[in-house]
């Protein structure tokens, strides 16, 4: 009887054991399937200006995909340009011709562009471009929402495919945190 009490005694903390294992196994797998979701699938940015105001306010989370192939115009994006990094619309694609004219209309390929859901004159930005911009391969004119204030194309010029970090999917209000 006091082998068999033993022998019960040893597998229950056997199988206390390789419970103890499999958690920590899997928890691992949790925390590696984390890191390459955050770390190459998707990203997440704290916005800390209004340029995407008032659609995106400084505070929000914005979660992106980073492994987007094809950006289309009006897409919101998350870039990186010398350094820092800025939330903007693609306006321009590769091989579009891209105007802000004296005055403050944005013209695509000759086309003045309506914007119903920009409340702002896209006005130049200074003399840091010479318009109109022809876009080469790889390369996109991202604008901010909010055109008075945010440095965007407009100031640093076209943005190059590389320098593009992602294409927002979600955003999540933060504002008043």
């Amino acid at each position: 009887m006091r082998k068999t009490t033993e022998k019960r005694d040893r597998e229950e903390r056997n199988w206390q054991r390789e419970e103890i294992v499999m958690f920590f196994r899997n928890l691992a797998v949790m925390a590696l399937t984390l890191i390459v979701m955050f770390g190459v699938v998707f990203g997440v940015y704290r916005v800390h200006d209004n340029a995407m105001s008032p659609r995106i306010s400084a505070g929000d989370l914005l979660f992106y995909y980073r492994l987007e192939k094809q950006l289309r115009t009006q897409d919101v994006v998350v870039l990186r340009k010398d350094g820092k990094r800025y939330v903007g619309r693609v306006v321009a694609k590769s091989g579009d011709q891209v105007e802000v004219t004296e005055d403050a209309c944005l013209k695509v390929n000759g086309n003045l562009i309506v914007e119903t859901d920009i409340f702002y004159d896209t006005l130049r930005d200074g003399d840091h471009l010479d318009y109109p911009v022809i876009l080469g391969d790889g390369q996109y004119f991202v604008l901010g929402d909010f055109r008075i204030g945010a440095e965007d194309s407009r100031y640093f010029g076209p943005v190059e495919k590389s320098e593009i970090l992602g294409k927002v999917l979600i955003l999540l209000r933060r504002t008043g945190f």
